[in-house]
């Protein structure tokens, strides 16, 4: 099976170095080659361009930002018309449930599958073989790429023939991580504003309420000020919380917290921290609260 890898950031980096780790042959293509320089040693081909890549796979995989960006590489002359009939879209990108929609209709009408396989996960997730994924799209297809997505992580949630699903399930955990950084970060600054350490509170609260990976990882990072690590940006944050509230106003789904969200990451961004990891909103509480700014 020939894969061409779209996107080698950093979620993009290790999931191609896992799938060359498992003998499949990847070409790659990033806007920024260096990028891509260490995977070339290991083994990767290079595409000059997304449509050269595509000219020639079985499964054309993309780890891109945002519905833009993966746009860009579908415009005339990109891959939608360069990939091969009886091709796979394999998009792990965090993309609107619309435009995923639009996605499956138009790879369609080219003789193209389409599988959205959205993950949950960091970068050292994906290196130590801890990755989730969702997965949604014909059977037919999904049974195409199901060896690359076994290879990249241990669970794969299958949710039906309707690539958009996986999206939206996709945007509702973002959604409860978000949610999860806001209580970290009220709560931080509430005990720290009364002399409490962060990182006792959250050893107490780990280990006698919450016990969960997002309060142990993002908890650590809040605690011991790692935002310049970014992992997934302030400003990625703010797009998946305006994707969900779009979403849910289609379905009529009130989410109240969601302004709120929505809220703190602006004010993030308000002061510069767009590089930060998102996890930075526990600074915005710190201020409020009229602690001294911690970045």
């Amino acid at each position: 099976m020939n894969i061409t890898f779209v996107g080698t950031g950093h979620m993009g980096e290790p999931m191609v170095e896992r799938l060359l780790g498992s003998r499949f042959p990847v070409t790659l293509y990033n806007r920024t080659k260096s990028r891509a320089l260490p995977l070339l040693e290991k083994g990767a081909l290079w595409a000059e361009t997304p449509a050269l890549g595509a000219a020639w796979c079985d499964v054309i995989a993309t780890m891109v930002a945002d519905d833009s960006a993966l746009e860009n590489l579908l415009v005339p002359g990109g891959i939608l018309e360069a990939l091969p009939e009886g091709a796979v879209h394999l998009s792990f990108s965090t993309i609107s449930v619309d435009y995923a929609a639009s996605l499956e209709k138009r790879h369609a009408a080219h003789g193209h599958g389409f599988v959205s396989a959205p993950v949950f996960g960091r970068p050292d997730a994906v290196r130590e073989g801890r990755l989730r994924i969702l997965c949604a799209g014909k059977e037919e297809s999904v049974q195409k790429v199901l060896p690359i997505l076994n290879a990249l992580g241990p669970r794969v949630f299958p949710l039906g023939e309707s690539p958009s699903t996986a999206n939206l399930v996709k945007l509702a955990g973002n959604f409860m991580i978000a949610a999860t950084l806001e209580t970290l970060g009220e709560s931080f600054s509430l005990t720290k504003k009364a002399g409490v350490d962060p990182s006792l509170f959250l050893e107490i609260v780990n280990d006698s309420l919450f016990h969960s990976p997002l309060y142990g990882n993002y908890g650590r990072i809040m605690a011991e000020k790692r935002y310049d690590k970014a992992g997934f940006t302030m400003d990625l944050g703010l797009k998946d919380i305006n994707l969900v509230l779009k979403a849910a106003s289609d379905l009529r789904v009130p989410l109240p917290l969601g302004g709120i969200l929505r809220d703190s990451f602006l004010s993030g961004l308000a002061k510069g921290r767009q590089p930060l990891d998102w996890s930075a909103v526990v600074l915005s509480h710190y201020e409020r609260a009229g602690l001294p700014e911690e970045s």
